[in-house]
């Protein structure tokens, strides 16, 4: 169904977007100065107004996150697939959820330890959580995205990957401004492979809860009255 290949376009869109506009803020007031550097995505949420925006973004994001995981992990169980790999995607995916959550709300200039812990989980563990949908993707039949599908997830991932890689080299060597442009290099790949899902959302059904108004009655119930 259309609307839930939409979920991971939304998310897709609003994080690029959002944080384009983070960064947009901050150059525009003087909270970043781009003669000096580059900056992290991260120094360009640090301060207000637009460190308001920047967590509100994460937040969201942190919770399409867990919307995007679930629905992945639930179409491929229904598939008849289900293996502990797809457990493990889903343990991954929530972790990298968690820490999206932590970046946006524990700026690096009020508490950089936690910080920190929340871009590792947020990008290491998130692009864990893609090389195990690689894998899925290769495995899992029917392939919903046709064979394109796979090497453009492989791409993006190893993309992604590498530039996660070189970020941290650069910024150990104190080359901010070329790990500051890696990072958000790592950040629009990851967009997108969250956007690439909605190629596989288009197969799913629409499933709908109900509440039940009264207990069912069973035939024990029934010999018991």
């Amino acid at each position: 169904m259309w609307i839930w290949a939409m979920i991971p376009i939304v998310f897709a869109l609003t994080g690029t977007v959002g944080f384009w506009a983070v960064f947009g803020m901050a150059v525009s007031n003087g909270s970043v100065n781009l003669t000096q550097e580059f900056p992290y995505i991260s120094t360009c949420g640090s301060y207000t107004p637009q460190s308001c925006v920047f967590a509100q973004i994460l937040n969201l994001g942190s919770l399409l996150v867990v919307w995007i995981t679930l629905m992945r992990f639930q179409q491929i169980k229904d598939s008849g697939q289900h293996s502990r790999t797809n457990t493990a995607s889903l343990v991954l995916g929530l972790i990298c959820s968690l820490g999206t959550s932590f970046v946006g709300n524990f700026q690096q200039s009020v508490l950089m330890g936690a910080h920190l812990f929340g871009a590792f989980l947020a990008f290491f563990i998130g692009v864990a959580y893609f090389w195990v949908q690689v894998y899925l993707t290769y495995t899992v039949k029917p392939c919903h995205g046709g064979r394109w599908i796979l090497p453009v997830r492989t791409a993006l991932c190893s993309t992604c990957t590498v530039l996660i890689i070189i970020m941290s080299v650069l910024h150990n060597l104190e080359f901010r401004t070329q790990a500051a442009l890696c990072e958000w290099g790592a950040a629009m790949a990851f967009f997108l492979l969250f956007g690439l899902f909605s190629v596989e959302f288009r197969h799913l059904d629409c499933q709908s809860y109900h509440v039940l108004r009264k207990r069912a009655t069973t035939p024990m119930s029934r010999e018991l009255s």
